[in-house]
């Protein structure tokens, strides 16, 4: 299983609309596609500090690689993505991958 992690950096309060709008239409990616599980987004807290510039983050659980680039394939998420980078300071600069292995 693949737990998909993504961290943003918006670039202001507009910009934090933006990624927040984006969300449903990620969400609806993983309700459609067999594989994909546990869609959850919400504000980064930072507890330990490690990690203020991401303010805003989701998850989503795959049962292996093969469901996660068919979540990668799909053209809203491929839509949602293009409002993700757009909406990051630095473009793909402000935002944060890990797919933990699990």
């Amino acid at each position: 299983m693949l737990h998909h992690i993504v961290l943003m950096d918006p670039d202001g309060p507009e910009a934090l609309a933006a990624i927040k709008a984006a969300m449903p239409i990620l969400a609806a990616v993983c309700d459609a596609l067999p594989g994909a599980s546990g869609f959850t987004h919400g504000p980064n807290r930072d507890f330990e500090g490690k990690s203020a510039r991401y303010s805003y983050g989701f998850s989503v659980h795959f049962t292996d690689r093969a469901a996660h680039l068919a979540y990668e394939q799909h053209p809203d998420h491929i839509r949602a993505g293009g409002m993700l980078v757009a909406a990051c300071r630095g473009g793909h600069d402000g935002i944060f991958v890990a797919d933990l292995e699990v």
